[in-house]
């Protein structure tokens, strides 16, 4: 494609600096590209806008897209910064101008200072054995009442048992469990080392001795999906708050 991406991971953070010039057929290599990075569920996401020129400006509808799926999960703040003069007109008019854009790098460092900012979250990895589905209610459940939410406990336990147990059944990897508190919603997400979609499960499909799989999840989730990774995939579930 003619634009490229350079990763720069800093501490919990990602920079990535987009190259080149734009145009339609950029757009699906270029999302994914940045969807891997969302899915490293880093503690935000800076994207380095100083080296894109705009060829045709409807491409720049990929920012969109990777800006609705933060919202969704991980919930990543994300921001735009150094635009060129042109690409920065082009952003900050019409369908682009709600994109989160500053000036350059030191603007958008100042911005995510402001502790508004800050994910809640808590960590922990895994082994693939029986006992690890255990260990992850239990994790939950702490995150739960630590975060004064004893009402998504039980949902929370269930899609956290059958994400740990769809890992166990068919990845067979580590595991790497994040539950993350937003505004409006608890995210549970499991990152393993398989590049293979997650099973669906179900009665005539069982994944596991649980037997419900992602249609439990489907069921009980606000909403939920799975994103690929560097080295495997993310499979991610959001519990709505009560207001």
């Amino acid at each position: 494609m003619a634009v490229h991406c350079e990763v720069h991971p800093e501490g919990q953070r990602l920079t990535v600096a987009v190259n080149g010039l734009l145009r339609l057929s950029d757009s699906v290599p270029l999302r994914e590209r940045l969807l891997k990075c969302l899915a490293e569920q880093p503690e935000a996401l800076l994207i380095d806008l100083g080296g894109l020129h705009v060829d045709q400006p409807l491409a720049l509808s990929v920012f969109t897209a990777i800006l609705q799926q933060a919202a969704r999960w991980p919930g990543t703040p994300v921001l735009l910064h150094s635009p060129p003069p042109r690409t920065r007109d082009l952003l900050i008019n019409g369908a682009y101008r709600q994109l989160p854009l500053v000036a350059d790098r030191a603007a958008a460092e100042a911005r995510l200072s402001d502790e508004r900012l800050v994910i809640p979250q808590i960590r922990d990895d895994l082994l693939p054995v029986s006992g690890s589905t255990r260990h992850a209610r239990d994790v939950v459940t702490d995150a739960c009442l630590r975060w004064d939410l004893p009402d998504l406990v039980a949902p929370a336990s269930l899609i956290v048992t059958e994400l740990v147990a769809n890992v166990i059944d068919h990845a067979h990897t580590m595991m790497a469990l994040r539950v993350s508190l937003r505004k409006r919603y608890l995210n549970i997400a499991v990152r393993d080392g398989s590049a293979d979609p997650p099973e669906p499960g179900g009665p005539h499909q069982p994944h596991s001795t649980h037997g419900r799989g992602l249609l439990l999840i489907d069921s009980m989730a606000y909403t939920w999906g799975w994103l690929p990774t560097e080295s495997g995939k993310v499979v991610w579930a959001a519990l709505r708050r009560e207001p």
